[in-house]
């Protein structure tokens, strides 16, 4: 592996750590009493605002030229089924959480509270999972372990 390439997998192993995090402050923001209203809307509101910032910093260092799914593309061809999978969730998940906290954020009404919470909790999960088959594409095309923390 030369040294930019391995520059650059170190920011994407450290971005991970910040996507994680981001992941689970919403996580902890929604597990918060929702009877606490504004403050519960709020809270989700930040939470999904640094959510918002990190995904679309994951979409721009994968997506790049020259970046992970770049080099599938060129270099592992049997894998790019796998990368269009997941920027195609790219431009999903992106839309998802900038229509919630576009709701939260605008003052939209939610006539159900703990449906709104199950939505994007359920969306959280699609997010792990997103990382976890992110992380074994990257193993399976360049043998690099982004780490399952990190």
């Amino acid at each position: 592996m030369d040294a930019d390439f391995a520059a650059y997998i170190e920011r994407v192993r450290a971005h991970r750590g910040e996507l994680r995090d981001s992941v689970a402050a919403v996580d902890e923001a929604l597990a918060s009493p929702i009877a606490r209203g504004g403050a519960w809307r709020e809270r989700v509101r930040a939470a999904l605002a640094e959510l918002s910032h990190d995904f679309r910093d994951h979409i721009d260092l994968t997506e790049r030229p020259g970046g992970i799914y770049d080099g599938v593309r060129h270099g592992a061809p049997r894998l790019i089924s796998a990368v269009d999978r997941l920027t195609g969730e790219h431009v999903r998940y992106a839309e998802d959480i900038d229509g919630y906290l576009a709701v939260l954020e605008h003052g939209g009404t939610i006539a159900d509270l703990p449906a709104f919470r199950e939505e994007v909790t359920t969306l959280m999960g699609q997010l792990v999972r997103h990382r976890q088959i992110g992380a074994d594409l990257v193993y399976e095309a360049y043998e690099v372990d982004l780490g399952g923390s990190g």
